[in-house]
């Protein structure tokens, strides 16, 4: 008995340590903006990129920190601007990010941003379960972030688990966004630079915007490797 107990401790650790090493998280989705003249076409996987709230959008130089375009001048960031006159519409404008989670859990998204001086200096992240009630409950900080003081300056990385969120995982409907939003505990935008007044016409950048996740067994691979490291312990046992 005390044989068979140890070899089924064996199988327990074997089966967890290849499942983890074979369904390690990955970028699976994402937004670079690179091209001649930009583009909002996922450079990873699929999704669509959209504006909310009426802000207007260009494409403009991207963050240095992004090598993946062949030619230099390729290197696009998605520019947004026309946010809420001063004291309306906080949270109500930015961008949507939409990108299926079927297949994915523990989620997280990445993002690059850049503020100019009289661009709000407060944003927050926002998630949907039906891809269009947005919001930011558990995530910490309340989905808010603070730019640098000062413009123009690259934010690197931001970043945002969802792992804990129910209903993340394995959601068509998955979509997530950045929008403006008042300095908090207050009724209005502050500005990115101190020596700068709040403007709409201010702009927000954003670049290297990715959806991470790791891969979901399908139940047919579950039971083919449970088969399999049966089929070895019997294997063993006759031996």
């Amino acid at each position: 008995m005390r044989k068979l107990s140890q070899m089924s401790v064996v199988v327990t650790v074997s089966i967890s340590a290849s499942w983890s090493s074979a369904f390690a998280g990955v970028t699976y989705g994402g937004w670079n903006f690179n091209g001649p003249q930009g583009t909002t076409a996922p450079s990873v996987g699929t999704g669509t990129a959209l504006t909310v709230g009426g802000v207007s959008a260009n494409f403009s130089a991207g963050d240095p920190a992004d090598d993946r375009a062949t030619v230099p001048a390729d290197n696009k960031g998605w520019n947004l601007a026309s946010f809420a006159s001063q004291g309306t519409a906080s949270g109500e404008r930015g961008a949507v990010f939409q990108c299926s989670s079927v297949g994915f859990e523990s989620m997280a998204v990445t993002w690059h941003e850049r503020h100019s001086s009289s661009a709000s200096r407060f944003v927050q992240f926002q998630y949907a379960l039906d891809g269009a009630t947005f919001t930011s409950d558990g995530i910490a900080n309340g989905g808010i972030f603070e730019a640098t003081l000062g413009s123009d300056v690259w934010q690197p990385e931001r970043r945002v688990e969802l792992g804990s969120i129910q209903g993340v995982t394995g959601n068509p409907k998955f979509a997530v966004r950045i929008v403006s939003i008042f300095a908090p505990t207050t009724a209005a935008y502050a500005p990115t630079s101190l020596t700068s007044n709040y403007s709409p016409s201010g702009t927000v950048r954003f670049d290297l915007v990715t959806i991470q996740g790791v891969a979901v067994p399908a139940p047919a691979a579950i039971a083919l490797g449970v088969a399999g490291v049966a089929a070895g312990l019997g294997t063993r046992r006759r031996q």
